[in-house]
């Protein structure tokens, strides 16, 4: 079975690590890995994926309302219940996968943004993951997903409208080092390819930032 429909079935699965805590615990070895990077007020910890559309809505909301970037408000945990369902990773993605593979996908794109996850950085995400107490399938599964080749344009043509856009966005920025210049010379583009306004980009970055800061 290739990666892509292991993935998919493994997403089907109520165990798999697109649900809860797993979620949170494989998204925090790609995170925790990179130098220097700090978990989102540690929401990403207990919410896993749906961290990151909660963000990503907190953002879309104050931008078509019309505020400015620096009135966002941080995301609360009662903000889960009553998350748009555009914004959920249990959507549907644009090709019919779940989108959570999509997020999954560009969170890992974005990691390997400067060139490569280099080998201690890999050596943490291979040890976080051996602690989680899964299958030798669901290992070897999370491996495939680190190891292959990310395409932009997969990320770019996964997004179902605007709201997906932005959460895919989000959750590559929550990756990415904006310090280093190859990390932002990506996000950049994938701005662009996204078709993101500046402005909304601009409340998105705040999202992260506030989460980040508290």
């Amino acid at each position: 079975m290739d990666a892509n429909k292991l993935i998919k079935s493994f997403l089907g699965n109520s165990s798999g690590f697109g649900k809860g805590a797993a979620t949170g615990g494989i998204l925090g070895a790609v995170l925790g890995s990179k130098k220097g990077r700090k978990m989102a007020g540690g929401t990403l910890k207990y919410a896993g994926l749906a961290a990151a559309g909660v963000m990503a809505w907190k953002a879309y909301q104050g931008w078509q309302q019309g505020k400015a970037p620096e009135q966002a408000v941080p995301v609360r945990e009662h903000d889960f219940q009553h998350m748009d369902a555009r914004f959920s990773p249990e959507a549907p993605a644009a090709g019919g996968e779940p989108f959570q593979l999509s997020l999954m996908r560009a969170m890992i794109g974005a990691a390997k943004a400067d060139g490569h996850v280099d080998a201690s950085e890999q050596q943490r995400i291979f040890e976080q993951v051996e602690q989680m107490g899964l299958s030798a399938d669901d290992k070897a599964l999370i491996f495939d997903m680190l190891s292959a080749p990310v395409s932009l344009q997969d990320i770019v043509a996964s997004a179902r409208g605007p709201e997906q856009a932005a959460e895919l966005y989000l959750a590559s920025r929550l990756v990415i080092d904006p310090d280093e210049a190859s990390e932002r010379a990506y996000l950049e583009a994938l701005a662009h390819r996204l078709q993101l306004p500046a402005d909304l980009v601009a409340h998105l970055e705040q999202q992260v930032r506030e989460g980040v800061e508290r």
